[in-house]
């Protein structure tokens, strides 16, 4: 009976990857940043998402614009205006312009368009703490747009935010700790202090990029722990399964990574429907 149960509540679950990633070769129409580098040899174009979606039966992608496209978000939004059932967008923004504040009023009016990623990596780092980008959380606050933030080992900028801005949706990539973090043996520091984000309420969790994160090949068991001690600390309504899977695409497939998720013994079926689906969703209103 319990078998027939647990059958029925996964034939009827929605999957929701949290982050992905779409481009096309560089064009003089939609042109790469220069020097930039994808993470994949071939473009990972939308022909290409829909059947390995389909194939592992990943209802919905997240997508959020890649580096190497700047802050130039079209792709992303030809995504979500030919397929609006199966693509949303989070858009980049010129994270070092508080001119772009007022473009965020007005940012949902775009089909597909649900909120705003900023990541601070390498030169772009010192951005969290020295005031340049200072101008984003409160104007994406006015604009009550949800906020996905990439740091290195620097969650403890997240909750200085938080702190500032209560009514602000801001979303913790990749569990707060991203490759470099990784590499740099950062990775505990980096997670401890994205545990320390739980008691904010408006502060959730990807529980993506675990493909990077682990040193062990798939189902990458090491990994596990931490996904207990987020989903522990947060909830399953404030944590969001998601693979990045364009930056770790031979280490897994799709439905792999999700039967990673489903086998994790601490985990109810409704712990399930929510990380998988239900509660990225609703953080950002997703209809």
């Amino acid at each position: 009976m319990g078998l027939a149960v647990n059958v029925k509540a996964q034939a009827r679950r929605e999957i929701v990857d949290a982050q992905v990633h779409l481009w096309k070769a560089s064009a003089p129409d939609l042109p790469w940043v220069p020097g930039a580098k994808p993470q994949m040899p071939e473009p990972f174009t939308i022909e290409k998402a829909l059947p390995l979606m389909d194939e592992a039966g990943v209802n919905r992608v997240v997508i959020v614009t890649p580096a190497l496209l700047g802050h130039n978000n079209a792709y992303s939004l030809e995504a979500a205006r030919r397929h609006p059932k199966r693509f949303a967008v989070m858009g980049r923004i010129e994270q070092n312009n508080p001119q772009a504040a007022a473009l965020l009023p007005k940012w949902r009016d775009e089909p597909g368009m649900l909120g705003v990623r900023v990541s601070f990596l390498g030169a772009s780092a010192a951005w969290l703490n020295d005031g340049t980008a200072d101008w984003i959380w409160p104007a994406a606050e006015k604009a009550e747009l949800p906020v996905m933030v990439l740091t290195v080992a620097n969650s403890a900028a997240i909750g200085r935010i938080a702190e500032r801005h209560p009514r602000l949706t801001l979303i913790v990539d990749h569990m707060g700790v991203a490759s470099e973090a990784t590499k740099s043996g950062k990775r505990e520091d980096a997670f401890e202090q994205t545990l320390a984000l739980a008691k904010y309420p408006h502060v959730s969790v990807k529980l993506t990029a675990i493909g990077i994160f682990s040193a062990d090949p798939y189902p990458f068991s090491d990994s596990v722990p931490y996904i207990r001690r987020l989903v522990e600390a947060f909830g399953a309504r404030r944590c969001y399964w998601g693979t990045d899977i364009t930056n770790s695409f031979e280490r897994a497939t799709w439905r792999q990574r999700i039967e990673q998720f489903e086998k994790l013994p601490f985990l109810s079926e409704e712990d399930k429907d929510w990380i998988f689906g239900r509660a990225i969703r609703a953080r950002l209103g997703w209809t």
